[in-house]
């Protein structure tokens, strides 16, 4: 069995993978940006909003991070009410949502390399691409898909298939990148390469559990997976 230090790719190693990748898939939140704490502050108005009084089960909610908001709600057993009033929070919030450091280069270094990018995000897509037009982000991508965008939402595979089809890509030319485990089953299940991110995640135990094809410890430890396409 592959253990997770042998998965590891850091910007030393040198490592080139067996055939040449395509197209890169990113998860959004606790990979492209760190979002967690506008993201706890929307949870926290929406739940007093709704619910009423009481701490609202924020890390309960962390645990289920990339599952699509409604999803969530009904596995934590709160009203479905609330997305309304986290969804306007989150909005009103959205310029406060941080960039990971590093994320910039390595998305315009993918760009120059001539890799077609995506996010496959659980937030609506609306949403999603809002969020990264205020963050100066959206040019980077070809395609940005949200959950209420594919039949079934992470951890089924949908969601990445349907970035793949709008990418014209094969799976064995892509990689999905996420920092939960629902991220790299969807990307198991569309047979692509799952990486895990933890420079973001909630619990890294947890994710590498979750038998990631590769961990990477910073976004700059990407490129060793993507090198330049002809011509580029």
């Amino acid at each position: 069995m592959t253990t997770a230090s042998e998965r590891d790719v850091g910007a030393d190693t040198g490592q080139q993978p067996a055939v040449p990748r395509q197209a890169v898939v990113f998860d959004l939140d606790g990979v492209v940006v760190d979002s967690f704490a506008v993201m706890g502050e929307a949870f926290a108005l929406a739940h007093a909003e709704v619910v009423g009084d009481g701490p609202a089960p924020f890390e309960e909610y962390q645990r289920h991070q990339g599952r699509y908001f409604p999803d969530i709600m009904r596995i934590m057993g709160l009203p479905l009410e609330m997305e309304e009033p986290f969804v306007r929070e989150s909005y009103r919030l959205a310029d406060r949502v941080q960039v990971y450091d590093g994320v910039v280069d390595l998305l315009r270094t993918l760009n120059e390399r001539g890799l077609k990018l995506a996010v496959a995000t659980g937030k609506a897509g609306v949403r999603a691409r809002s969020l990264l037009d205020v963050l100066g982000l959206l040019p980077y991508f070809d395609h940005v898909i949200g959950s209420d965008e594919v039949p079934r939402p992470k951890p089924a595979p949908d969601i990445v298939r349907r970035a793949l089809e709008l990418l014209d890509v094969p799976a064995d030319r892509a990689v999905m990148i996420g920092d939960a485990p629902t991220d790299l089953a969807s990307a198991q299940g569309a047979g692509v390469t799952a990486v895990a991110a933890l420079w973001g995640c909630h619990d890294g135990a947890e994710l590498l559990a979750a038998g990631p094809d590769v961990v990477l410890r910073q976004p700059a430890d990407l490129l060793a997976l993507c090198p330049a396409l002809p011509g580029h």
